[in-house]
């Protein structure tokens, strides 16, 4: 086993290089040197069963990793039931679609804090989550595992605790941990070897050796000021952070396997396989 590398949707250079539609995207991903990509829904489950299908077979056939980003508006601690029961909706969406992709992972937001305190933001999402598990479960897709993400604005639900908080309701639950989101959050403050060695410390003894092996993960600079998350940046950037190179170490040198997808604006793919490169370097 091994790390495996990809981008969240395509880079510009899909289109330069002359591709068009996403059933190219594995021959892309391969053509890239990576091995993973996370197919993006953030506006809506738009992809019928028979095209994920397709998408699927010819992800297999590259060796390619699929995951799939679920709908941005997904909010499991509004206070407002109809939408935490339409996110269930969206999230049981999400995972028939990756189900039919032949993936097993659906990244999720999990939702705001901005009327209420954390504490009735993370009961509403919890209570929400166990809803959505029992949907899936409902519909025997027992294999799709629902990744919480760490959320990059400092008025959104998505702390590392949080997120590990949720992931404590079923085993199947896998931390989605945005980098790029917490360095944002703590203004700079997870971008060391030290930060990044504290928060897989904290995954392991939270929730077990298995899942710290397994970790679903986004990676990119981002851009943030006093509320947290601006904007995603490319790895050109020198000012803000975080920096890859320490997290590589660390992943080879604790034998982990988790799935790295990169989120740089416009040049995710390229930056994934500067992730990539370096973490096989270390080999």
């Amino acid at each position: 086993m091994s790390a495996l590398f990809g981008p969240a949707g395509n880079s510009e250079s899909f289109a330069k290089m002359g591709y068009k539609h996403s059933l190219q995207v594995p021959e892309y991903i391969v053509k890239m040197g990576l091995d993973a990509f996370e197919y993006q829904c953030g506006r809506g489950v738009n992809i019928g069963e028979e095209k994920a299908t397709q998408l699927g077979k010819l992800a297999a056939e590259k060796g390619v990793v699929l995951s799939l980003h679920a709908p941005y508006y997904i909010s499991m601690s509004s206070v407002e039931e109809e939408k935490r029961l339409n996110s269930i909706r969206y999230i049981l969406d999400s995972a028939r679609a990756v189900h039919f992709m032949g993936g097993n992972r659906i990244v999720v937001h999990t939702g705001s804090c901005s009327k209420i305190s954390r504490e009735q933001a993370l009961s509403l999402a919890t209570d929400t989550m166990k809803m959505a598990i029992d949907a899936l479960d409902n519909e025997g897709l027992f294999n799709v595992r629902i990744c919480p993400e760490t959320m990059g604005k400092i008025n959104q639900l998505g702390t590392l605790e949080e997120v590990i908080a949720l992931c404590k309701l079923d085993e199947r639950l896998l931390p989605c941990i945005d980098f790029g989101h917490l360095n944002a959050r703590t203004l700079g403050g997870s971008n060391s070897k030290e930060a990044y060695e504290s928060i897989l410390n904290i995954i392991e003894n939270e929730l077990g050796e298995a899942r710290l092996k397994e970790f679903h993960s986004h990676f990119s600079k981002i851009e943030y000021s006093q509320g947290g998350e601006k904007k995603h940046l490319t790895f050109e950037d020198r000012v803000f952070g975080p920096d890859f190179e320490p997290l590589m170490e660390l992943i080879y040198k604790k034998n982990l396997n988790p799935t790295f997808i990169c989120e740089s604006a416009g040049t995710q793919a390229e930056d994934a396989k500067a992730m990539k490169d370096y973490y096989l370097g270390l080999k």
